[in-house]
């Protein structure tokens, strides 16, 4: 939100931040599609380089929509690998000096492991299992015909030659 906010003026900046932010909050894809292109429309002439920026990674922002509304607030930032970065930095830093791979691999560990522990407390329904595996099943039809091969084989004949051997 910051690089697209320095592209703005000052008196725009609370408009456009509550139409992008109402954007990536929307409750479905369907409908932060539809504020995009709104919003696409409201400001695209005005200030383009600010709308090309909110563009650019629109669909990866609302990527989390795509899962159930118990499990977005938990996935929807990055938060989970700073803080473990962070983690892991204030653990070598109070460990002083970390004698060789293993040690620094058990520090890691214990981060994760911690870092995990948001994780278990989340229950999920019934519901949500079958909505995460259309999930699943849509991301794998969708990779699948981003990445089928452009032309599809031809059969060729098992043998070659002919019996005239011409």
């Amino acid at each position: 939100m910051r690089n697209i906010i320095a592209k703005l003026p000052e008196d725009a900046v609370d408009e456009f931040r509550q139409a992008a932010k109402a954007a990536y909050e929307a409750p479905s894809p369907a409908m932060a599609r539809a504020l995009r292109a709104d919003l696409v429309e409201r400001f695209g002439k005005e200030y383009p380089s600010a709308v090309a920026c909110f563009e650019e990674d629109f669909e990866a922002c609302i990527a989390q929509l795509h899962c159930p509304p118990g499990h977005r607030r938990v996935i929807r930032t990055t938060n989970l690998l700073e803080r473990l970065f962070r983690e892991e930095r204030r653990r070598v830093n109070a460990a002083g000096t970390l004698f060789g791979e293993r040690a620094v691999l058990k520090l890691m560990y214990a981060s994760l492991v911690r870092a995990s522990d948001r994780w278990r407390g989340l229950g999920i329904t019934e519901f949500e299992r079958r909505q995460l595996e259309r999930l699943r099943d849509q991301l794998v039809h969708d990779h699948r015909q981003r990445n089928a091969p452009a032309v599809t084989a031809v059969e060729t004949p098992s043998h070659v030659s002919s019996r005239n051997r011409t």
